[in-house]
């Protein structure tokens, strides 16, 4: 391999490292409860909030911004993915998008009492420009590694950002534990992590900044003025342009429902733990720092299983154990313990079934549309899900029960796999060209 090419991967698989902080502290871990209790202290009779003046149960205020932050990246990620297909500026794309992330995120360190408006504002914002920067993260990938290297290359990249969460993570961890001993309320301590998650983001951005290059764009630029048009014209293309590629919109299908599922569990599993389990935050940290580590090892090993059952069965094997994993917290978990033991079984399969699905769809697309192609992709990629939220918010506020709310997500990963299991791997990389 020329070197200049692995420096690229070198700083491909930094971009990971740096943005999956902000996933592991902010979204998995912090602001979820965070903005649940400041929803709660705001609460009125019944324990309604009224954002805007609608009616909101506060238990469900986080669940209802993320399938709102979904639905913002549903209209703007598609127009941006054009964008930076016919782009000579993908990496200044990538690093625009990664600060106004981090600095939305940065920002958060100054909620408090009343503030879970804004506070739900900054999430949007930050959780916008995180999805969308992740779309032209990928599409850098069929560009630094050729079809039979991206099960590795992709592996490898979601494992380093394991690693780079998880670090993070460990130093909250160690602040959260002690935050009475240096004279800071947990509140204080929170706020404190949540800014420590977006200056590791601004950061450790600086490395692909350096050895990313750009490349030609994928089709002709638009005229002067006219990209945000040629945007929203060149979506209107792509939408009608996957009829072309039946494999590829089957396989689109099923991860958006399987991944919808597995981001939910994600970021809906420490509002389980704090409010429902009564598990302190800290105890939490904890128990996200191990599935981070667990989940490195987890993504390579996966990558082993895909050589020897290939890359779609071993993301099928996955989401049987994601079906039993949700079966295991209605059933089952009732202690600290036991959401740990099941937290670790989460952690082999995390890795392996989002890094071998961005692997599969990469050979599905048609040259040249990368950042267009995987925008679609990003509407439930990491950090993101939409209809699982709304389903989980809506089952907690007419249920009053996690556990129901919990177990009306198996129907995604069902769904998810039948469709999946439909999917001609060799066909697909024929439609789109890849011989």
């Amino acid at each position: 391999m020329p070197r200049r090419c692995q420096r690229e991967r070198v700083g491909w698989y930094f971009y990971d490292w740096a943005n999956s902080a902000y996933i592991t502290t902010v979204v998995t871990l912090l602001l979820g409860p965070y903005l649940t209790d400041l929803a709660k202290q705001a609460a009125q009779a019944g324990g309604f909030v009224y954002p805007l003046g609608i009616k909101v149960y506060a238990r469900s205020y986080w669940g209802y911004l993320i399938a709102l932050s979904v639905i913002l990246q549903v209209v703007v990620l598609p127009v941006l993915g054009a964008i930076a297909d016919s782009s000579h500026r993908k990496k200044q794309l990538l690093g625009a998008l990664a600060y106004l992330g981090a600095a939305a995120t940065m920002a958060m360190y100054f909620l408090d009492a009343g503030s879970y408006l804004p506070g739900g504002a900054l999430f949007l914002a930050s959780n916008l420009c995180f999805g969308a920067s992740i779309v032209i993260y990928n599409s850098f990938l069929p560009e630094i590694a050729a079809p039979e290297d991206r099960d590795a290359v992709s592996s490898k990249g979601w494992g380093i950002g394991y690693l780079g969460g998880g670090l993070l993570l460990a130093l909250n961890l160690l602040l959260l534990q002690r935050a009475g001993a240096l004279g800071l309320t947990e509140a204080e301590a929170t706020r404190i992590s949540l800014f420590s998650a977006g200056a590791w983001w601004a950061l450790f951005t600086i490395i692909p900044m350096v050895t990313l290059r750009n490349r030609g764009p994928g089709r002709p630029p638009p005229a002067r003025g006219r990209t945000l048009a040629a945007g929203f014209g060149q979506l209107n293309e792509t939408l009608r342009d996957l009829g072309n590629y039946p494999q590829t919109l089957t396989f689109l299908l099923a991860y958006l429902l399987y991944n919808d599922g597995i981001q939910a569990v994600i970021t809906l599993a420490a509002q389980f733990g704090k409010d429902e389990l009564r598990i302190p935050v800290s105890t939490l940290a904890l128990v996200i720092l191990m599935v981070q580590f667990v989940a490195f090892f987890g993504a390579i090993a996966f990558n082993q299983v895909a050589r020897a059952a290939g890359a779609k069965g071993a993301v099928m094997a996955s989401l049987v154990i994601w079906t039993g994993v949700l079966v295991a917290m209605y059933f089952w978990v009732r202690t600290t313990a036991q959401f740990f033991l099941v937290s670790a079984v989460v952690a082999m399969v995390l890795g392996g079934s989002q890094a071998l699905s961005r692997s599969l769809f990469s050979q599905m697309i048609p040259k040249g549309k990368e950042a267009e192609y995987f925008s679609l992709y990003e509407i439930s990629d990491k950090g993101t899900s939409w209809l699982c939220p709304l389903f989980f918010g809506l089952a907690l506020q007419f249920t009053r029960s996690y556990r129901l709310a919990i177990l009306s997500l198996i129907v995604f990963f069902a769904v998810g796999l039948t469709i999946l299991a439909r999917v001609d791997l060799r066909r697909a990389v024929r439609e789109a060209g890849g011989g």
